[in-house]
């Protein structure tokens, strides 16, 4: 975008100077008129061939004079063209830049709250570990760090949340019979699994 507003401002800016060469053209032709005219009409010349030679260069210039008009005219209207063109460019350029900014802004903000609810939840993470033992610890960081993150799972109808296997019954009817402070084990994945009222055992 800001390559397109150059650009149309090159073209207005040569098109400025070339209607200025164009007004300079119609002035210097109306110049010569009005000379010419103040000649011929002050009374000075008697030579009728050279009244008629200035009347002739009069003519002359009143179609060069026309004709340079149609040209500064036609100038005119592509400046106008020209200079439309690099207002609505501006303006889009403008507008593409505040929405930069703005989005700009929104991630800022997002990611600053995500850093604050990442301080938040690593400072309960702390807490809670402070209360697990440090083997188990150990294992469930071993397993995060080989699946992605996720070292535990619930335990849900008989189905591993982690992987979306359902349990075979046998794996289900021994997991009702351990101890509810037992570690168990998704045979699966190898995810810790949690049991909660809503496990199916």
């Amino acid at each position: 975008m800001r390559d397109e507003v150059v650009a149309a401002e090159t073209i207005a800016s040569d098109l400025e100077s070339e209607q200025a060469r164009a007004d300079r053209d119609v002035d210097q032709v109306r110049e010569r008129i009005a000379r010419d005219r103040q000649l011929l009409d002050s009374g000075t010349i008697g030579d009728p061939k050279q009244l008629q030679s200035i009347q002739a260069e009069l003519d002359s210039l009143a179609r060069r004079q026309s004709a340079l008009e149609d040209v500064e005219l036609e100038i005119m209207e592509r400046v106008e063209g020209a200079s439309a063109a690099v207002a609505q460019l501006t303006e889009e350029r403008d507008a593409l830049a505040q929405e930069r900014e703005t989005i700009a802004t929104s991630v800022h903000e997002q990611l600053a709250a995500i850093d604050a609810e990442r301080r938040l939840v690593d400072e309960q993470r702390m807490i809670i570990a402070a209360d697990i033992p440090a083997d188990l610890m150990a294992l469930y960081d071993k397993i995060r760090a080989d699946h992605g993150g996720l070292g535990a799972a619930p335990l849900h109808r008989g189905r591993c949340e982690g992987c979306r296997l359902t349990l075979p019954p046998n794996e289900i009817e021994a997991m009702r019979a351990a101890p509810p402070d037992d570690v168990i084990r998704c045979e699966e994945c190898r995810r810790i699994l949690v049991r909660t009222p809503e496990s199916g055992l």
